[in-house]
């Protein structure tokens, strides 16, 4: 088990930047799948991003192709989503999560931070 603490989030305008963090602790992060997940209020929690234990592979959802990246720094047992281009529907609840497939289905992986708040407004 991980434990996963998010960070970051915040009020933004569109066309806006954030960087999420999401710390985990454990010696074995670097074993692990790290995901993004949003919800948004009234919605299903939906993939956002996904990234490989090495780092090599990543996936991204169509919507946020092109200007959100997934990164992780091993060392540091952190993952993060940099957020550019930000919309009004980019609005949500963003939850890391870890676990052992890297996978866009939320129920496939183990472990998931408490979430930070992401509010896209003018």
């Amino acid at each position: 088990q991980v434990q996963l603490v998010e960070s970051g989030g915040g009020l933004v305008q569109p066309g806006g930047s954030l960087r999420l963090s999401c710390a985990a602790s454990g010696r074995t992060f670097s074993s692990y799948s790290m995901g993004w997940f949003r919800q948004a209020p009234g919605k299903e929690r939906g993939f956002v991003a996904t990234i490989s234990p090495s780092g090599a592979r990543t996936s991204y959802a169509d919507s946020v192709k092109g200007r959100f990246t997934i990164s992780r720094d091993n060392a540091k047992n952190t993952v993060y989503l940099q957020m550019n281009s930000l919309r009004l529907e980019d609005t949500a609840v963003y939850y890391c999560a870890a676990g052992w497939v890297t996978d866009t289905t939320p129920a496939l992986y183990n472990d998931w931070g408490q979430g930070t708040q992401v509010t896209v407004s003018s």
